[in-house]
């Protein structure tokens, strides 16, 4: 399936290392999905399943997101550069509940709330490790 361009959410976006090390991420777990590579475009999503969603509690935050399960894609684009980068889903997080309210902001405008954490590969597609988190839109 091939990443596509209706409108799903808009958040903050966050990055993790997963599976083998790479870069500045050293050996972990390959996920929820068993699936999980730093080196890949991959992402993990706040409701990948029901153990998943009592986890990260996005809805605590005002954030009632879709159930997409391992293997979905998605479309994420930085909402100041316009960069994109097509992620497949490979794990659960972020832990949503934990961070509410808090904002990323770039060119006056703000995105809250972390609704998707980006493999080192796929966050440096579109922006700079360093920064830690970026005003997304996701698609798919």
């Amino acid at each position: 399936m091939a990443c596509g361009s209706t409108s799903l959410w808009a958040g903050e976006a966050t990055w993790f290392c997963c599976g083998n090390a790479w870069g500045s991420c050293g050996s972990a777990g390959t996920g929820a999905c068993g699936t999980c590579q730093s080196s890949k475009h991959m992402a993990a999503w706040p409701n990948l399943s029901a153990a998943c969603w009592d986890i990260t509690r996005p809805d605590l935050c005002g954030e009632n997101m879709p159930r997409r399960t391992c293997g979905a894609v998605m479309n994420v684009r930085h909402q100041c550069s316009g960069a994109t980068v097509c992620v497949t889903l490979a794990d659960c997080g972020p832990r949503t509940k934990s961070f509410c309210g808090e904002a990323t902001c770039c060119n006056g405008a703000c995105r809250t709330n972390r609704v998707i954490d980006l493999t080192p590969s796929a966050f440096t597609a579109i922006g700079s490790l360093s920064s830690g988190k970026l005003p997304v839109y996701i698609y798919e």
